[in-house]
């Protein structure tokens, strides 16, 4: 055949051809733009905050406690009946870590209706505590008397389908009586609903709880001058520190700001108030990427607790440290993902070893209360604890 000739054909072939090509390009366009849509939902924004507790040793670093309470230091619940556990109620006695994870709640925000699945797993550590009703929770046996750094593998808790509704009328459960858990609902996030065997369970938030052995990323420690030098362990920047006291009605703060390595922090003076400090909480939460009512949810169901007797360092904790310790995974995996920690780290001054060590010696029980779960590492500390 010409080769001219053969040319023509393989061009007119090549035309009569096109139309099917584009056609088939268009496919290939629109198959790989459902294949995305399938798997993200750009226009799902989910927020997140939750809190570490621990308390800082002699060296400034999170020492190992019983985060959970002891047997002769028994808790008393602060979440509703309804709330799921791994065991009964003294599941947690005697568990043995540097943090307790309090109080995580995961947020939605959609303009349709839509199902995602949610998983969290926690670097040495367990999940203890969870609403609504989760698909699976591992480990999920007793575990009593269990030192965190022994487990065999990390925490885990998973919601198969977890249904986003914005239009649904929440009907949320309750138990009659005040509680801290009921603060998180006061925002503007999408109901959600979850199937189980017993029937539907709605909520604002998915919520989980647990307790690990992780260090932490700062540490806080008095100098012999009696000020407290505040650094940053690893990863980035602690992006924002508060040092807290209270002594009976006289509180005071003093705000760090970001720290890059370490900083010296004066002791406060006792002439600050808790509402300006609740503001200026809120702030840095919102410039922290919370909504506004959502900073205001947080501080509104941790204000009894981050406020009361004591010193402590409130802290910021870096996104990376929770990415690295908590991670969470959404699937379909959303447009955005906000994630907003506070760490709160207690400090044993002077002056607490003073309240402590006069109420031992006058069997002031009312005294002693008010460090509650704290009590037993503050005498380990003092060298006064087994």
């Amino acid at each position: 055949m010409d080769p001219a000739i053969k040319n023509s054909l393989t061009i007119g072939e090549v035309r009569s051809w096109l139309p099917r090509l584009l056609a088939c390009g268009l496919l290939v366009i629109s198959l790989a733009g459902w294949t995305s849509d399938d798997h993200t939902l750009p226009d799902l924004t989910v927020h997140e905050w939750g809190t570490f507790t621990a308390i800082a040793g002699k060296d400034g670093r999170a020492v190992e406690w019983s985060p959970l309470g002891l047997p002769r230091y028994p808790p008393s619940t602060d979440l509703p009946h309804f709330v799921e556990h791994i065991s009964d109620v003294n599941f947690k006695l005697g568990l043995r870590g540097t943090i307790r994870m309090e109080t995580p709640v995961v947020y939605f925000y959609s303009t349709r209706d839509v199902t995602v699945s949610a998983r969290v797993s926690f670097s040495k550590g367990l999940i203890t505590e969870w609403y609504p009703h989760a698909d699976r929770v591992q480990p999920g046996g007793v575990l009593t008397h269990t030192n965190l750094s022994e487990l065999p593998s990390d925490g885990r808790i998973g919601w198969n389908r977890v249904g986003v509704s914005p239009n649904l009328t929440g009907e949320f459960p309750g138990d009659g009586q005040s509680n801290r858990y009921y603060a998180a609902r006061e925002t503007a996030s999408s109901p959600v609903r979850v199937q189980t065997g017993a029937g539907e369970q709605q909520e604002k938030f998915l919520f989980y709880r647990g307790v690990s052995d992780r260090p932490l990323p700062i540490s806080a420690k008095l100098t012999s001058g009696g000020k407290l030098l505040v650094k940053r362990l690893n990863g980035d920047q602690i992006p924002n520190a508060i040092l807290f006291e209270r002594r009976g009605e006289r509180v005071s703060y003093r705000l760090t700001g970001p720290i890059m390595d370490a900083t010296t922090v004066d002791p406060p003076v006792l002439d600050g108030t808790i509402d300006s400090l609740c503001g200026d909480l809120e702030e840095i939460l919102v410039g922290e990427g919370l909504y506004q009512d959502e900073a205001h949810a947080m501080v509104e169901t941790w204000k009894d607790s981050w406020f009361e007797e004591g010193s402590r360092v409130i802290y910021i904790v870096p996104r990376s440290f929770i990415d690295s310790v908590v991670p969470l995974t959404i699937d379909p995996s959303p447009g955005q993902i906000v994630r907003v920690f506070v760490g709160r780290l207690e400090i044993v001054t002077p002056a607490t070893a003073i309240a402590v060590q006069t109420a031992l010696a006058h069997k002031d029980k009312a005294t002693l209360d008010k460090y509650g779960r704290f009590l037993e590492p503050i005498l380990q500390i003092l060298g006064q604890g087994r």
